[in-house]
Parts: structure tokens; C-alpha cells; sequence
């Protein structure tokens, strides 16, 4: 007989309730360790189906039940509250829901990635941890000098070489001298770790397909690739690239109701925060390297400003991975010495031995003359974007509905003339736009 059995997960224990025969019934509290789980997944079956809410351990909780069950099912928590919101919230309310709408088949679920995936979330999530806390430390350096009305170092990078030099020469307070050696101590250590992240994802880059596929977008290094194949994992469990727009978080909201136009305001932001900055970074490079990228951001700034342009450039971007990672292709307007630079650059960074003094891969990039062609040929492509989307014009907004019976439940009145009007109205044409059209249509006659 089948079972569906909801898991309210805390950090400690799990409320357990168990829909059968058309009943819900409380079994009560388990521990949350590998051992209170074994104990209690070899009490189930392989016709039991178990929900639990998306948390923390979720997942470590689901590939310890999945091999005595027949599914579990990792619930998103927004969409179950939407579904399922209760005056009354305990954990035995919540465990008895998930129940409940697991029998039903009507619970929203995550996607629950595979080992590899869910281990290169780990490290991405790692790297930018370490990017956050260099980021933390140069500012409160930054700080110490600006309280202390030191000025800007001459030097291009304030931790380099030549500005820590500078910097040891400035007239600090004896404390703030101790402060900024600290600091850059934990730079040094930050640093270090950053390196070991760099060499891990480096080899791990270097063995997918995907990684090296998106690399031939301009923008796109194998850091942001990294990202986003970490957040989406297989590009092929999205039927269309609107999906995982909406899935990244990319899609404006909308709100619509009745026969009111539809009201579209900003990006839901929903899904992984970190693969959309790495999006939007990118678009920012695409937009200063000649291509139909560049055009594409140029042509929604001119409309909607420089904000706008940039997220559209973002969704964009997504688009086009899509259809790069399901078709198999590379980019078609893709530099190959750039991507060889940057494909040489990563297998440094994966730790492979330099070959200094042999011609390598990357070569062709330090040509010039290799460059000034293939950057002709990107600026070839961006006007022949252009050409193709000079009469682009916007979709314009629906009509309101004619129909009496519509007109009269929405409130909204018949925009035609009224009988009367009809027969005073004069043959010519009144009206720029169609004074236009009838001239355009005598010169062509």
C-alpha cells in the first residue's frame, strides 16, 4: 500500500507524518544523524514516497532515504507557503501538509542534482566566499588610510608589489601600522586558499564539455562558465530558454488581471544570486567587445537606459548558453585566438606546466595583426546586427476588447466613431502617420 510521508527538517530533528488509506497520522520526532536516519529509512519501503522541505541538509537527508524508497521529493519551500499558508504553523502541521500534497502529486519540487554538481556548487560557493573576504580586508585597508587622510597610492594595485612598498612608507599611528599588517596577513592567507580553489575548479573545468563550450562567448571565463554550469547543472532538463531565464531569475515580474494590460516590473531575483552577478559581470565585458552582444546592449540602453540594458544583455547571455549546451555548438561569432587565450589561461590555473620558449595554443592572441582581423570580423557581425534590427519595433500593447459584452465587464468603451460622426467624415487623410503613408504610396506610383 502506498505510503507518502512528509519530514518537517530542522537542524536537530524531523517531525514525521505519514498519509495513509486517505488518514494522516503524527509518528512522532527522529534525530537528525546518519544513524537515527538509517534506523528510520530501514523502517520504510520501497512503495513509500517522502517529501521534505528544501533546507540546509535537505539534501544530505534525501541521498540517505532514496535508496529505500521509491522517490523523494525535495519541496520549494516559497511555492509549498503559497500553496499551503495556515493561520496555525507547528511542526506537526507542516509535516502533515507535505503529507498531503505529496498523495495529491500537487508539490512544487527542486531539482535534485547529482553528486559531481552539487559538489561543484560546494566549491563555486567556496571561491566566492574567499573573493568576499579579499574584497572585506583591501577595503578596511582602504579605510585606515582614508581616516588617516593618506592619498591614493600611484601605484595600479594597492596589494601589488610596488604599492605595498608605497604603502610601507606612509606615516601612520602605531596601531594603524599593526592593523594594516594584520590585514595583509590575512590577504597573504586568503590569497593562498584562492589559489588551491583556482587549481581545483581549474581541473574540474578542463573535463566539461559545457565549460569550454560557453568560454567562446565574449565576456564569459571559466569562472563565470563555472558558475552557471554549477547552478543549472543539465541544460537539457529545460525545454526552452524562457525556463531557465525564469529559473536563474532573469524574467521580469508580472501582474495582470481581468482585462487590464499586463504590468511588467522588475527581475523576480529568484534562484542562485551568485550565477546572476557572474551573468551580469559578463555582460558588462560584453558590452565594450565589438559583437551583436554590443549592439543588442547599445540598442536597449538608447530605450531604456543603462540598467536595463545590461540585466537584458544578462538574459540574453542565458539564452544563448542555452542553446550553445543543448545544440552542442560553439559561439558563431567567437574569436578563436581569444578562446585559445583563454583556454591556455585556464590549464595554467589547473596547474599544467608552462612551456616557455615553445609555441603553444595561445600564440596567435600575441599577433596583432591576428587581432585586428578577427576583431573586424566581430565589428562585421555587430552591423549586420544592427542592419537586421533597424525597423525593430516594439510589440505594442493589446487592443481593448470591442465586443459589448466584454466592453461591459471590464468597463472599458468602444474607441469608434458614432453614427453620426460617420457621415462627416472628410476623404482625406488627417494625421502625420497617414499623410506619410498616402505620400509614400503616390512616389511609389
Amino acid at each position: 500500500m502506498r505510503r507518502c510521508i512528509g519530514l518537517d527538517v530542522h537542524r536537530e530533528f524531523a517531525q514525521v507524518a505519514i498519509w495513509e488509506a486517505g488518514v494522516v497520522r503524527q509518528a512522532g520526532r527522529i534525530q537528525t544523524t546518519p544513524e537515527a536516519l538509517r534506523e528510520f529509512a530501514a523502517s520504510l519501503c520501497i512503495s513509500d514516497e517522502v517529501a521534505i522541505e528544501a533546507t540546509g541538509n535537505s539534501y544530505a537527508i534525501a541521498r540517505l532515504l532514496e535508496r529505500h524508497v521509491g522517490r523523494v521529493v525535495i519541496s520549494n519551500p516559497q511555492k509549498t507557503r503559497a500553496i499551503a499558508e495556515a493561520k496555525v504553523k507547528t511542526d506537526k502541521v507542516d509535516a502533515a501538509v507535505l503529507a498531503g500534497l505529496l498523495q495529491a502529486n500537487y508539490l512544487p519540487a527542486v531539482w535534485l542534482p547529482d553528486d559531481a554538481t552539487f559538489a561543484l556548487r560546494r566549491q563555486v560557493a567556496r571561491r566566492a566566499h574567499i573573493v568576499r573576504q579579499r574584497t572585506r580586508l583591501k577595503n578596511q585597508v582602504q579605510s585606515i588610510l582614508h581616516r588617516n587622510l593618506v592619498p591614493r597610492c600611484p601605484a595600479a594595485d594597492l596589494f601589488g608589489r610596488k604599492g605595498r612598498t608605497w604603502l610601507a612608507t606612509q606615516d601612520l599611528p602605531q596601531d594603524e601600522q599593526q592593523a594594516v599588517q594584520a590585514l595583509l596577513r590575512q590577504l597573504d592567507f586568503h590569497a593562498a586558499e584562492l589559489r588551491i580553489v583556482d587549481a581545483e575548479l581549474g581541473r574540474v573545468a578542463l573535463e566539461h564539455p559545457e565549460v569550454r563550450r560557453l568560454m567562446t562567448i565574449p565576456g564569459v571565463d571559466a569562472t563565470v562558465a563555472l558558475a552557471i554550469v554549477a547552478a543549472v547543472g543539465d541544460f537539457g532538463r529545460f525545454s526552452s530558454p524562457q525556463r531557465l531565464v525564469s529559473y536563474l531569475g532573469l524574467n521580469p515580474r508580472v501582474r495582470q488581471s481581468g482585462g487590464q494590460p499586463a504590468q511588467h516590473g522588475r527581475i523576480t531575483k529568484q534562484g542562485r544570486a551568485h550565477a546572476r552577478g557572474m551573468l551580469v559581470e559578463a555582460a558588462w565585458a560584453a558590452a565594450k567587445t565589438p559583437g551583436p552582444l554590443r549592439a543588442f546592449y547599445e540598442r536597449v540602453r538608447a530605450r531604456r537606459g543603462m540598467q536595463v540594458a545590461v540585466v537584458a544583455t544578462a538574459r540574453k547571455l542565458v539564452t544563448l548558453c542555452w542553446h550553445l549546451a543543448v545544440k552542442g555548438e560553439d559561439y558563431a561569432f567567437a574569436r578563436p585566438s581569444l578562446t585559445d587565450k583563454k583556454l591556455r589561461a585556464l590549464e595554467l590555473r589547473a596547474g599544467l606546466p608552462p612551456r616557455r620558449g615553445r609555441k603553444g595554443t595561445a600564440a596567435a592572441y600575441s599577433l596583432k595583426e591576428v587581432r585586428r582581423r578577427e576583431r573586424a570580423l566581430a565589428e562585421q557581425a555587430e552591423v549586420a546586427y544592427r542592419q537586421l534590427v533597424v525597423g525593430f519595433k516594439p510589440k505594442p500593447p493589446p487592443r481593448e476588447p470591442t465586443r459589448k459584452g466584454v466592453a461591459a465587464a471590464t468597463g472599458a468603451r468602444r474607441s469608434g466613431p458614432r453614427r453620426d460622426q460617420a457621415a462627416r467624415q472628410d476623404s482625406q487623410p488627417h494625421g502625420p502617420a497617414l499623410r506619410s503613408g498616402v505620400d509614400h504610396a503616390q512616389h511609389r506610383a
